[in-house]
Formats: structure tokens, sequence, C-alpha cells
């Protein structure tokens, strides 16, 4: 199990479905060969310089912090029960209520489904938070197992950038 990197108030909080079994080998969230949420970062303008996964607890300097749904490490997320993602969904919720980000960036839409009880939603910024007075913005999930085109999940990143922007 990965500890969370967080802190309160955070500018955004990361949102993953569950770390990968390279992040449980290592010990460092998002460690994963071709996982691509560090060159998101970057090349969206969040970070200025390309983080490296051991270098994750360096994001809480950018007023960032890393959670997931599911504490449990697992080759794919399809490993996962329905029951831990909903479990972990309630605890998501009530560490959202303490730690009070402004923006909670989840990090594929089946994290966003457990969470909003939702099926129909885009991309980005919700209409309707989950919990009242934090901003849910919705990204692709950066693992190499997600067959959108890079540059199109680039581009989420880069509304997340301009959004944190205005705050």
């Amino acid at each position: 199990m990965l500890p969370d990197i967080i802190k309160k108030n955070l500018k955004i909080l990361f949102v993953g479905i569950n770390p990968g079994t390279r992040s449980g080998q290592i010990g460092h969230h998002f460690a994963g060969h071709s996982n691509r949420f560090w060159k998101f970062l970057y090349e969206s303008g969040l970070t200025v310089v390309k983080l490296d996964p051991t270098e994750d607890r360096l994001l809480l300097e950018y007023d960032y912090g890393i959670t997931n749904i599911a504490p449990r490490v697992t080759a794919t997320a399809a490993e996962l029960t329905a029951a831990e993602l909903k479990e972990g969904a309630l605890v998501l919720k009530q560490l959202i209520v303490d730690y009070h980000p402004r923006v909670v960036a989840y990090m594929g839409k089946v994290v966003y489904q457990y969470l909003a009880q939702q099926k129909e939603f885009q991309w980005g910024v919700q209409s309707q938070a989950v919990i009242e007075g934090i901003i849910d913005f919705v990204i692709p999930n950066p693992s190499g197992l997600n067959r959108m085109p890079a540059a199109e999940q680039l581009k989420y990143y880069q509304e997340l950038k301009e959004l944190i922007a205005k705050l």
C-alpha cells in the first residue's frame, strides 16, 4: 500500500484508481514504465521540471497531492472488485472533506463514476461537485494501457493548468 501524498487545502488532489505493480514495488506513485503522469504534468506546465516517480513527494511543493480510490496494488485496475471501489469511494469522500483541496482531479472516468454515482459525464470540469465547494475535474488515466492518443490526454492536463491559474 502506498501512502497518500496529501496536506490540507491543496490546489489539486490527483485521485488515481489504484497503484500499479511497479509503483508497489518501488513505493512511489505512477512508476509504471509506460505511465505518462509525470510527463503530462511537465508538458502541461503543471510542474516546471519533469519529476521522476521517486520524487513524488515533491508534488507537495507545488501544492498538489496524490491518493487512490483503492489502495490494493494490481497489474491492472480490472483486477479490483466493485466492492473495493465502492468502499474506496466512501473513504475517499471523507478524505476530501477532511483535507478540502480546491480541485480534485479524478484520473479516469471509473474513479469519478464511483464517487459521483453518475455514468454520463464529460472530461474536464463537472457541473455538479461531489463535495460542495470543491471543483471536480475528470482527466484521462495516464496509464500506458489507455488508448486515447497522448496529445488528446495532454489537452485535459493543460485545461487543468488553466483552471488552477484562475484560482
